[in-house]
């Protein structure tokens, strides 16, 4: 049953991947196309300062792959693929809560666990650090952010987690809805201590050396050495817009797997009855 369950979560996640790259293509990918070029511009005109100063520039290499192959194949199979693996990790889960939530029907656990994975893998981490299109972030400090990050999800999952045993804990006592807010506010107060306590990625050793004690890795202005504003700054609509997309692609991936998975689900775990070619109308295998 549960190779099953994944098997199908699989599938449906190749199917959801294939969405969201079609969304990313038509929406995101002109985003990256804007933020490709002023990063192009902006390090040519560092070049230009870097020469005026009499300081040697390095000419940059040549793309392994072109922006085609990026914005086509590249997108593309990495959507697909990622897709593959949320769509594995999304039947784990829920194979692991059926019968451990309640007596939920099998298309009520599929939305639930699709909302959870949307909100602990992706949306609460990214409100502490959301996503950045490229010319955002510099190489030196990957290892750190990419840390940093990490110790977001599993932060949030974790926290996600235990407010699920939490609720279930305190329904007895206090009642479904009572016991859902306060569990609700045990993850937000505990999450919220553990982004209060991560630093700002600006706020990172060496953004703080290179560049100034800044809340983000966005280029700001790049100033001659009069102060004379050579190039602006990152476009704000443009990283507003990648971000929105980011989140949109996001929900697209979990909202799909959600809706895709339930009714597959169903018909595995609700077998038709041996007398009829209907559906059974019987409740749902899931104890309480």
């Amino acid at each position: 049953m549960e190779k099953k369950l994944i098997l199908r979560g699989v599938l449906v996640g190749a199917v959801a991947g294939l969405l969201v790259f079609v969304f990313a293509r038509i929406f995101a990918e002109p985003q990256i196309a804007k933020a490709i070029d002023y990063e192009s511009g902006r390090d040519a005109a560092q070049a230009a300062l870097d020469k005026a100063a009499g300081l040697t520039v390095e000419a940059a290499g040549p793309d392994l792959f072109s922006r085609t192959i990026q914005a086509n194949v590249g997108i593309g199979v990495g959507m697909v693929f990622f897709g593959m693996a949320m769509g594995a990790l999304f039947a784990v889960a829920y194979t692991v809560c059926l019968g451990r939530v309640g007596a939920l029907r099998a298309r009520t656990l599929a939305l639930l666990v699709a909302g959870g994975g949307f909100l602990g893998l992706y949306l609460v981490p990214f409100l502490k650090y959301p996503a950045n299109p490229p010319a955002i972030g510099h190489e030196d400090t990957i290892q750190a952010r990419s840390a940093l990050y990490l110790i977001m999800v599993v932060c949030s999952i974790a926290f996600l987690v235990g407010a699920v045993w939490l609720g279930k804990r305190l329904q007895a006592r206090f009642g479904n809805w009572n016991a859902t807010l306060l569990a609700v506010a045990a993850f937000v107060v505990a999450i919220g201590i553990v982004m209060l306590i991560l630093p700002p990625l600006g706020h990172l050793a060496y953004n703080k050396d290179n560049f100034g004690n800044h809340a983000t890795e966005t280029p700001l202005p790049l100033t001659d050495s009069k102060g004379t504003i050579v190039y602006s700054g990152f476009p704000a609509d443009v990283l507003f817009a990648f971000r929105f997309y980011s989140v949109a692609a996001q929900l697209i991936l979990w909202t799909a797997i959600g809706l895709a998975f339930a009714p597959l689900a169903e018909r595995l775990l609700r077998p038709s009855r041996p007398d009829t070619t209907a559906p059974s109308r019987e409740p749902d295998p899931f104890p309480a």
